[in-house]
């Protein structure tokens, strides 16, 4: 088994991280939204390391990221014009646009179709890594396929120990869930497929139509066919520990969980809640950025302590909550309890 080399964001070994995904290697890269997956994005042999690393199913996309818009325009074709007003106000930062794609992008990298999602990050490490290889990165989420996404190196190194060259340790991620990922279905109108920090009221200030896609809202998984995102079609983002999402109050959850008799659970709640709270349990933040930054990690601190059942109180389904929510319950595999 290889060792993963650690890089930080010194200028020296950002270039380095660049050289190695130029060689054709993987590296885990940081964003702002999670640890991703980075290859060059051109070169098939190594993009095809990528779902080997994780273990994941060829029929699910890759994001491609660049360092600017002229890198956009060299890789994509057939630019909406909104494309360039939504690129002014949310980039660089979390949200990824479906565009079609030239054929310098391998078809690997997209399932097959003739379209690529696309995002400029904030995170400044990654767009130097970027600038230094001079292409654009395939990253997904550094982590094992269906795993809670990774938020730091440690669960980088965690994951992919023996089976990536490097990791790039720039901290904590700031935003801790993945990308709002939309796709273009007029002139001024879009379809979120991915739900994020990026939330349907902002891109509402930009276009006149926003269509929240109905794999998203609902509560029963959705046979989705044409799956031009990541995280449209499997379970993600599940620990070993089973995930029970519970949409009650506080006072409805105490009694939920006091009814159960599973051995070795734990409830994960709000920061709030946690005042007299008479059982076991964690908290993942009070407001819904909080509990986006936090999510993945609490997930993966119960596999650490061996939690079997994990009860969540579940945020609103509305604004970045809608986000969290999405995670939460395709981590559940859609087990939701409410009276």
């Amino acid at each position: 088994m290889k060792d993963i080399k650690y890089l930080n964001n010194s200028e020296n070994d950002l270039e380095i991280a660049a050289l190695l995904i130029k060689s054709g290697e993987i590296v885990g890269v940081p964003t702002e939204t999670v640890y991703g997956l980075g290859a060059d994005a051109t070169n098939a042999d190594a993009v095809k390391k990528i779902f080997e690393a994780k273990g994941r199913p060829a029929d699910n996309p890759l994001i491609v990221h660049v360092s600017d818009i002229e890198m956009m325009k060299q890789y994509t074709e057939d630019i909406p014009t909104v494309v360039y007003r939504l690129a002014e106000k949310f980039w660089p930062g979390p949200l990824t646009m479906v565009l079609s794609k030239k054929t310098n992008i391998p078809d690997l990298v997209t399932a097959g179709m003739d379209t690529v999602g696309i995002r400029m990050p904030s995170n400044e490490s990654i767009r130097t890594i970027i600038k230094y290889l001079g292409k654009p990165i395939a990253a997904p989420s550094a982590n094992k396929s269906g795993y809670p996404s990774p938020t730091t190196a440690q669960h980088v190194i965690d994951d992919m120990a023996g089976k990536i060259a490097a990791v790039v340790d720039d901290g904590p991620c700031t935003v801790g869930l993945e990308s709002t990922v939309i796709t273009f279905e007029g002139y001024d109108s879009v379809r979120i497929l991915r739900p994020g920090v990026i939330t349907p009221e902002q891109l509402k200030t930009v276009v006149d139509d926003v269509i929240i896609d109905k794999n998203i809202t609902s509560d029963e998984m959705v046979d989705v066919e044409d799956v031009r995102s990541p995280g449209m079609k499997y379970k993600h983002y599940s620990p070993k520990a089973k995930i029970i999402l519970v949409r009650e109050g506080l006072e409805m959850f105490k009694k939920y969980v006091s009814e159960q008799e599973e051995p070795d659970s734990c409830s994960l709640i709000f920061d709030y809640d946690a005042a007299g709270f008479p059982y076991r349990y964690m908290t993942y933040g009070n407001t819904p950025q909080e509990q986006a930054q936090q999510l993945f990690a609490k997930l993966r601190e119960a596999d650490k302590q061996k939690i079997k059942v994990l009860y969540v109180r579940a945020p609103r389904k509305e604004g970045i909550g809608l986000a969290v929510y999405n995670r939460l319950i395709r981590a559940a595999g859609y087990e939701v309890v409410e009276s």
